[in-house]
């Protein structure tokens, strides 16, 4: 059902999204769980998820942290990219959706990743041989604004390499990346709620905002609308992946501040303001749910969310045991569309 006022999403998913673990996971993984069908969880655990033990037993913490939720809730589970073996991986297939890619130190609890794309070539080529789906943090550890752009070369490689691997950028946030999309079949590509909407003038133009900094870093105007064009337009290769990515406020606000914008709460409200603002509301079945399932062959819980133009404000914070507390993305603000059921 969809209307000027209001709009159904059937199986709605985020196909990026961090959950961490213990408290915060307690804290933060019934905001997923219970407006989405599913969700991609990110391994960049500490330690990092590199086994099926450690893969089977996060999937069982995040289900129990989802409480009455877990039945409706599909976590999408990714190992952490190193040298695997063909029987590790075999071993690991049937509780595995993805494998995670992350450059050395380009991100949050990145130090385990990769030196080199060469050394990575005989676990790629199992995974092309397997059906096992690559995600990649797509960038260099170069100068902060050209990350991205410089890693593009290296996904055209890849994509000509290994023409049978599902390869997904990860957060685009340029132009250019979305140009990318166009050029190889087996390349796909996730894009932020919040890259739809900011650019680095709203992070750093005024007075630093901590609790918009990520990595990757918003872009340029011109790069914000890329994505949002493409996502407006359920370009059929971009899937929502929100990288949702919770700091306890005091790792925000502070000297050295962590990378990551927690918006998972007002994820689809969120989405459902910003299409509605541009005319393209039709189009945000495809955007939150229908490509992703299209693409990897997904089969998530029927599981459907109306969302309305009904204004609601914001929480200034979320806040668990013990004393940890959480600031979203539009803290304290009132959107115009909310969760009606």
């Amino acid at each position: 059902m969809t209307s000027p006022d209001s709009i159904t999403l059937h199986r709605p998913l985020d196909m990026h999204l961090h959950l961490r673990d213990g408290d915060m996971l307690r804290l933060v993984a019934p905001h997923s769980a219970s407006n989405l069908a599913g969700a991609v969880i990110m391994p960049n655990l500490v330690p990092p998820l590199t086994s099926v033990e450690m893969l089977t037993a996060y999937r069982g913490r995040i289900l129990a942290a989802a409480g009455p939720h877990a039945a409706s809730f599909q976590p999408l589970m990714t190992l952490f990219f190193q040298h695997y073996t063909e029987a590790a991986l075999a071993a690991a297939q049937p509780h595995l959706f993805a494998i995670k890619l992350y450059p050395h130190g380009v991100t949050t609890n990145s130090d385990s990743g990769i030196h080199s794309i060469d050394a990575a070539e005989p676990t790629l080529k199992l995974m092309e041989a397997m059906g096992i789906p690559l995600l990649v943090h797509g960038e260099t550890t170069g100068f902060v604004l050209d990350r991205e752009a410089e890693f593009l070369s290296i996904y055209g490689r890849l994509a000509t390499r290994f023409p049978r691997l599902r390869i997904v950028m990860e957060h685009i946030t340029t132009a250019a990346a979305v140009a990318l999309l166009d050029r190889f079949e087996n390349l796909h590509a996730t894009v932020t709620g919040h890259h739809l909407v900011i650019t680095l003038d709203d992070v750093a133009g005024g007075l630093l905002q901590p609790h918009l900094f990520c990595k990757p870093i918003a872009k340029r105007p011109e790069d914000r609308d890329a994505l949002l064009a493409a996502a407006l337009a359920a370009h059929p290769r971009l899937m929502l992946g929100s990288d949702s990515a919770p700091h306890p406020q005091h790792a925000k606000e502070c000297c050295g501040c962590a990378a990551g914008v927690y918006t998972a709460p007002l994820l689809l409200p969120r989405m459902a303001q910003l299409f509605a603002e541009h005319g393209a509301l039709e189009n945000l079945q495809a955007f939150v749910s229908d490509n992703a399932i299209r693409i990897h062959g997904l089969n998530p819980p029927d599981k459907s969310v109306t969302l309305a133009r009904q204004p609601w404000t914001v929480p200034s914070a979320y806040e668990g045991d013990p004393g940890l507390k959480v600031i979203p993305w539009e803290a304290g603000r009132e959107l115009l569309w909310s969760i009606q059921a």
